[in-house]
């Protein structure tokens, strides 16, 4: 994730959920916000509710793969929080793929193709 920082206080996730948009699918729920700063910003949000550490951290490492390869298609000054749900843990890759980029267009938040060219 070169382009991007993390979010890592309890205040700018709450900013987040509170006055961020949202788009919900049965994998995961993506807030975003649009910011005047040039930078991106993301945070990860797995609960214990999805079991054990193991199980977690491999969801965590699954979305932040998941971002990095498509880190790029990204528009920039947004701030992201992603959170897992539960449905998450028995997904594959592809499937969470295809929830968190298609909950990223549902936003707005993706470049058009040919900005990426």
């Amino acid at each position: 994730m070169k382009f991007t920082d993390t979010l890592k206080k309890n205040y700018e996730f709450q900013r987040l959920y509170s006055k961020g948009k949202s788009a919900v699918n049965p994998y995961l729920v993506v807030y975003a916000r649009k910011t005047k700063k040039r930078d991106m910003r993301i945070g990860f949000t797995v609960s214990t509710k999805l079991g054990k550490a193991v199980v977690r951290n491999r969801v965590r490492r699954r979305l932040r793969e998941i971002y990095r390869l498509s880190e790029e298609r990204f528009a920039p000054g947004t701030e992201l929080v992603v959170v897992a749900r539960v449905k998450a843990v028995r997904a594959t890759y592809a499937q969470l793929q295809d929830a968190f980029l298609g909950s990223c267009e549902k936003l707005g938040i993706l470049r058009e193709r040919s900005e990426n060219k």
